[in-house]
């Protein structure tokens, strides 16, 4: 491999986002001069950025090396796997390829970004092939909690990858028809190089379980809630658990209310793709609140405690939809970590009105959609695959997936994280390189580095405070406070601190050299010192000197 990274005759991988964390999955081939982007996804950043959403993973390294990217293969829809799209399709400028399902959602998201003419967006039908450069890839429909799930088998002439995307087994799917074990053992017998897989569930010693399952426990659950109403939030991406619930609410005799955008969109993509043609009538929120209250079924947004959804409004009684005590939440979703604070909160603020929530952990209403260890142990078996690359997971899961693998017979696993640049082939796998991996925000209406100096300076003064001294040209100060905990002691505070800063001053013009920046220097030193003996707090301290 040349020191400008460009692959040489072999076959690399490298994951830029989503090995060493659960979310923004960004993953590289290398082969031949070339590279192959499969997915393109972003995360939430959970507090860790104040006043941020959205964190991207950082794409410098194929930027700089766009010339040689063919292109660009979406696995499925789910946020974590296309959320970054409208952000950096355009600025990669090359072509896009997904299956139907995906390329409507990530079509409307180019739309809405005004990019639907300057992306080439490539719609594939699951079953054909198509080559990018020296890579030949078909889609494998795999089972997973949305419509289209699928693995990608990339050919090269240095052997085949199987890379499944997200996905789990499931023999009663509900939505579209996974691969079977004969043709995945086929695909085994014909070669598989490596298997780049899903760690997500690998702690889980049992398989996920069914979607077909989750219609018999919603159905349970509906019924023993007669003559309440009844609410319903899932992943508004899970196409079959939106089936499942039009199927409930026919067979229980309640009519169908949706709350939350992005259903709304998810039902409008599935009905124009050929899915959800069952769903009975919609009903809107002034019919079903005038319903008898065991006659509507409400689907909403939310279950993760978002707090702009219909779930935290309906919660806080902000929300056209009404639900009062003895009321029924059902929580068909999974609580995905780092959203623990979040939903405690809504479902604290559901049952001081006297709602009852039942989750996944007190009925048969959900099933994970990643593959728990008997599903990775039986996807080893039929693929036979010479190299294991876990990916889809923080470390713990992925150091895990790798022990698996081996005990399960895999010849190699390599362990690997963001930045890892690992030879697949020719000659023993593992890693060769590193190179930077980082991460960015879209802080506003901008895209800058995660660890750029406006982030971090806002997250010292979310943990500390701010202070600002004013230096007029008269000898002035003036404090100003913004977060230390000194309401009652603002004023002592401020005198004290605009003495020290005086003092602090007058003992600096004794030098001979000083100068404006020796004085805001002296200034900052002395008032953050009156800060901490005050409040026991570190603040950042912006010291201004007034012209005269």
């Amino acid at each position: 491999m040349k020191k400008d990274f460009t692959p040489e005759k072999e076959l690399l991988f490298l994951a830029l986002g989503g090995s060493g964390e659960i979310g923004m999955n960004v993953n590289l081939y290398g082969c031949d001069g070339k590279w192959l982007m499969v997915d393109l996804g972003m995360t939430f950043s959970g507090g860790e950025y104040p006043g941020v959403d959205l964190v991207f993973a950082d794409l410098d390294f194929i930027e700089e090396r766009s010339k040689d990217l063919v292109g660009i293969v979406l696995t499925h829809a789910h946020e974590d796997h296309i959320g970054a799209v409208p952000y950096f399709a355009a600025d990669l400028g090359v072509p896009l390829y997904a299956t139907p399902f995906t390329a409507d959602l990530v079509m409307r998201k180019l739309e809405e970004a005004g990019l639907s003419r300057t992306v080439e967006l490539n719609v594939v039908a699951s079953t054909d092939p198509f080559s990018l450069g020296p890579f030949d890839i078909s889609y494998v429909p795999l089972a997973h909690s949305i419509a289209e799930g699928n693995a990608l088998l990339v050919e090269t002439p240095y052997g085949r990858v199987f890379h499944t995307g997200d996905w789990k087994l499931d023999e009663d799917p509900i939505v579209g028809e996974p691969t079977t074990e004969e043709e995945l053992t086929e695909l085994g017998d014909e070669g598989i190089l490596a298997l780049v897989c899903d760690s997500t569930n690998v702690f889980n010693p049992a398989a996920s379980g069914s979607e077909g399952a989750v219609y018999q426990g919603l159905m349970e659950e509906v019924k023993r809630q007669a003559g309440k109403r009844v609410l319903v939030t899932t992943f508004a991406s899970n196409v079959a658990r939106l089936h499942t619930l039009g199927e409930v609410a026919k067979a229980t005799g309640r009519q169908l209310c949706v709350a939350g955008r992005s259903l709304d969109r998810i039902i409008d993509v599935a009905q124009d793709n050929g899915y959800l043609e069952d769903l009975p009538p919609l009903v809107d929120f002034d019919t079903a609140m005038g319903l008898p209250r065991g006659e509507v079924l409400i689907l909403a947004t939310g279950g993760q405690g978002e707090p702009r959804a219909a779930l935290a409004r309906v919660a806080d009684g902000s929300h056209p939809i009404e639900l009062t005590a003895g009321d029924v939440v059902l929580f068909s979703s999974r609580q995905i970590p780092g959203n623990e604070i979040a939903i405690g909160r809504v479902q604290n603020q559901l049952a001081a009105r006297g709602i009852v929530m039942v989750t996944d952990r007190q009925s048969a209403i959900h099933v994970s959609g990643h593959p728990g260890r008997p599903e990775l142990e039986a996807l080893y078996g039929w693929l036979r695959p010479e190299v294991l690359v876990p990916v889809h997971g923080e470390v713990r899961h992925m150091q895990e997936q790798a022990r698996l693998g081996l005990a399960s017979g895999i010849p190699h696993a390599v362990a690997q994280v963001n930045g890892d640049v690992v030879r697949l082939a020719p000659g023993a796998p593992g890693k060769v390189a590193e190179v930077r991996a980082g991460r960015l925000v879209l802080d506003g209406d901008i895209i800058a580095p995660a660890d750029g100096e406006g982030i971090v300076m806002r997250r010292r003064i979310a943990a500390e405070g701010a202070l600002v001294v004013i230096l007029s040209p008269d000898g002035n100060v003036a404090i100003e406070s913004f977060g230390l905990p000194l309401e009652e002691d603002m004023t002592d505070f401020a005198a004290e601190a605009k003495a020290d800063v005086l003092e602090a001053i007058r003992k600096l013009r004794g030098k001979a050299r000083a100068g404006a920046d020796d004085v805001a220097e002296a200034a900052r030193l002395a008032a953050r010192r009156a800060a901490r003996r005050w409040s026991g707090k570190n603040p950042q301290v912006k010291v201004v000197m007034l012209e005269g």
